[in-house]
């Protein structure tokens, strides 16, 4: 009867993990080098990270890592260019008429995680993580668009 519930709940596991598995983002973790003009121009601007994860995005990388203990990001193109740099914000940091957008719009639900993102160009957005989505909004708070998980 124990091998009937053990071989059971071993299968109702791999189940869930090959199922969460399905249905995480189109990130691919990086074997491959990684183009040494990308990595010179994230050691350019973060020569004292030492500890970093590298994705491939779609035709970018993403490399992950902590700076003052806040999770930050880096897209970088292939040409060594930086696209966006995300970082952690506290929810109470976003402004305010963001966190009126989520409560109007997403009613019940709260802001899991909150994010600071400098373009390219210096403009600066803000992403709220609700549900399985992520808001994105301007500078000033003005909502932009809504992207799925």
């Amino acid at each position: 009867m124990k091998k009937i519930v053990l071989t059971g709940g071993l299968i109702v596991s791999l189940a869930a993990c090959s199922s969460a598995q399905k249905n995480e983002p189109k990130k691919e973790k990086q074997d491959a080098a990684i183009p040494a003009v990308v990595e010179a121009a994230f050691k350019k601007h973060y020569p004292n990270i030492t500890d970093a994860d590298w994705e491939k995005e779609a035709a970018n990388y993403e490399v992950s890592f902590e700076v003052n203990k806040a999770e930050t990001s880096v897209v970088i193109d292939p040409s060594g260019q930086i696209l966006e740099t995300e970082t952690e914000v506290a929810m109470n940091t976003l402004p305010q008429n963001i966190r009126d957008y989520v409560a109007v719009h997403y009613k019940g639900q709260n802001i899991k995680e909150a994010a600071k993102i400098v373009l390219a160009d210096g403009s600066v957005q803000y992403e709220a993580e609700v549900g399985k989505k992520d808001l994105i909004f301007d500078t000033n708070g003005t909502f932009i668009k809504e992207i799925g998980h």
